[in-house]
């Protein structure tokens, strides 16, 4: 048998189960923005005819524009807020041998293998029994305790390949802790930084089950959505809605990967 041969890849079962398990992903997917240029407020096949109407009805609903005002402040204020903590965590993980680190971390990623539903009672029990009232701010706690996990993890494996010697040299020279920071271990962090920005906003933008216990009369995009499907004509619009989020979503994500590849790749090629 030749070298060839061997080494040549084949389409067997797995490749085939692979097809299969994406398809089962994304095909139903794609029905959304199919449906959303549909000239019917029915979602059935055939299709009508292609339209932008639907579009046009989602931009001038006020409900829907406070709601993704909404959205994007508390996305960002969470972003923020998670990836300062998550890149302080990370920071002591990774600098300082601190005692009881080992189930320190594994209960600050604990939030991310409780069931939403369960962790959404709990806190809307916690907050009614401080007399908190439901607002964005409650949501916003609510998302910090699921976003920082996956900041810390993102930031973990940033920092973790830094060779320390570089703070010890900026020490060395005289400069303080917060100098070396900034100047040698931020500016090697920036994709990272970057990558749980983004991550950490799209997780809260699209976040449902803690946002429908902890909202009042302040309601998310998603909440938004799902108040919206109990209307029949109104569905086209939120199909509509649902495909520009689709988009977008994708647009962050893969743009959130590719700052963390580019991070990847520039501390392998550096021999940071």
């Amino acid at each position: 048998m030749s070298i060839a041969t061997v080494n040549s890849p084949r389409f067997g079962a797995l490749g085939v189960f692979a097809v299969a398990y994406l398809a089962f992903i994304y095909i139903p997917v794609l029905f959304l923005p199919l449906f959303s240029f549909n000239d019917s407020i029915y979602i059935a096949f055939p299709l009508k005819g292609f339209t932008l109407e639907w579009y046009g009805k989602m931009a001038e609903s006020k409900g829907l524009i406070t709601a993704l005002e909404n959205s994007l402040r508390l996305g960002g204020v969470v972003a923020v807020l998670s990836t300062v903590l998550g890149t302080l965590a990370a920071k002591a993980v990774t600098r300082y041998r601190l005692p009881g680190s080992g189930p320190t971390v594994a209960f600050i990623m604990l939030p991310l293998v409780i069931p939403g539903i369960i962790m959404g009672i709990a806190l809307l029990v916690l907050a009614s029994y401080l007399g908190l009232t439901l607002s964005l701010f409650t949501i916003g706690v609510g998302h910090l305790l699921i976003t920082v996990p996956f900041s810390m993890l993102v930031m973990i494996s940033r920092l973790e390949g830094f060779d320390k010697n570089l703070e010890e040299a900026s020490s060395d020279l005289g400069e303080n802790a917060w100098t070396t920071f900034w100047r040698v271990t931020f500016p090697l962090a920036i994709p990272g930084l970057i990558a749980s920005l983004l991550l950490t906003f799209t997780i809260s933008f699209d976040e449902f089950i803690l946002a429908f216990f902890l909202a009042g009369t302040e309601v998310t995009l998603p909440i938004y959505i799902w108040s919206q499907l109990r209307f029949p004509a109104k569905l086209p619009a939120v199909l509509a809605l649902g495909a520009v989020i689709l988009a977008s979503s994708f647009v962050v994500v893969t743009f959130a990967e590719w700052f963390r590849r580019r991070g990847v790749q520039i501390k392998t090629s550096s021999g940071v």
